[in-house]
């Protein structure tokens, strides 16, 4: 089998590429270019690993279509008062879409990557995405959102390896990746600041404007301080509010209309229920158990809840209140086994 192995430079992806090779696969190295600033010490560091290993190298610039599927809809969405996952945008449209699309163009029969995350044939679903392993880095919550007839096509090495034998074996083998750092949370946002990298962006977008301070209330209509800029601040966020009150006050909701931030006591961000859109069915519904898992963060267990479909709608009733989700989250359905039934896009939360 031929196989792009999609590598940026860090030590799951060499690792990825490495497996594959062992395995008996014919591989080639793919490397997106995703930032027009990239300092070029990831493809330096490539080649002289693939022309070591007597892999082809092949480095693809896809930094134009990044910026208009990922990074311009970040600051959009925060602009709308969202919180967006920027990286399940990315697995979704460039990853396994562009980036797959150009792996085909060389050959390749399918795109491994080094996600710890789990696809192939299942015995009840036919085939499915399911969790990998390794629970710290199990990462198929951000795949969810990839269409079916995608993953379909993808190749998972890590999805029986733990973090700490991937880079036992890179040690055991001599190799060094190119970036031996841990790779940041959101790879276009310096530093993870998000807001430093909001207030530099939202200039470049006509007619937008990132709004400045305005009222914190409560949830009856009581001023109990201000706000920064809405887009400072996320649901359920307690640090940074600045506000004195008898009780620990957390962000429950966001009034763009009115510029106002909503404040309550923590009780008041427990809710029963989401909907969301933008539904990825990963299994087909009839074969799914009535009782699911629903995970709405990532550094989140996944809890139980009962959950319907309808008119592209995912609704999820929770077995017993959560924290809200954020509109923009990304929702991903479980089974129990850890399968991913569907994955979706958090509208709102009652």
């Amino acid at each position: 089998m031929k196989i792009a192995v999609a590598v940026s430079g860090g030590a799951d992806s060499l690792a990825s590429l490495l497996a594959l090779g062992e395995a008996g696969h014919e591989v080639l190295a793919l490397h997106g270019v995703f930032l027009p600033e990239d300092d070029g010490r990831a493809v330096a560091g490539l080649m002289l690993s693939c022309a070591r290993l007597g892999v082809p190298l092949h480095c693809v610039d896809l930094s134009q279509e990044f910026e208009r599927r990922v990074v311009a809809p970040f600051v959009r969405e925060y602009l709308e008062g969202h919180t967006p996952n920027p990286c399940a945008r990315c697995n979704a449209g460039v990853k396994f879409g562009l980036l797959l699309d150009r792996a085909l163009s060389f050959g390749a029969d399918a795109l491994a990557t080094g996600h710890y995350a789990s696809a192939g044939e299942h015995p009840t679903y036919g085939w499915a995405l399911s969790r990998g392993v390794d629970p710290v880095k199990d990462q198929s919550y951000f795949l969810s959102l990839v269409p079916g007839e995608r993953l379909r096509k993808a190749v998972f090495p890590l999805a029986a390896s733990h973090k700490a034998e991937v880079r036992a074996g890179l040690d055991a083998r001599g190799e060094v990746p190119p970036l031996p750092e841990e790779s940041q949370e959101i790879c276009f946002v310096p530093g993870d600041d998000y807001r430093a990298f909001l207030a530099n962006r939202a200039a470049d977008f006509p007619g937008a404007a990132l709004p400045g301070g305005g009222p914190a209330v409560l949830p009856n209509g009581q001023q109990v301080g201000t706000h920064n800029g809405l887009w400072r601040y996320t649901i359920g966020q307690r640090r940074g509010l600045g506000i004195a009150h008898a009780e620990p006050l957390y962000v429950l909701d966001k009034d763009m209309a009115r510029n106002t931030l909503l404040v309550a006591p923590g009780e008041a961000l427990l809710v029963e229920s989401c909907v969301a859109g933008e539904v990825n069915i990963l299994v087909d519904p009839a074969l799914w158990p009535q009782a699911v898992l629903v995970q709405t963060r990532y550094r989140e267990r996944a809890k139980p809840a009962r959950v319907s479909l309808a008119g592209g709608v995912l609704s999820v009733r929770f077995d017993e209140r959560q924290v809200r989700p954020a509109p923009g989250q990304v929702a991903t359905v479980y089974d129990a086994s850890g399968v991913v039934l569907a994955g979706a896009v958090v509208a709102n939360a009652l």
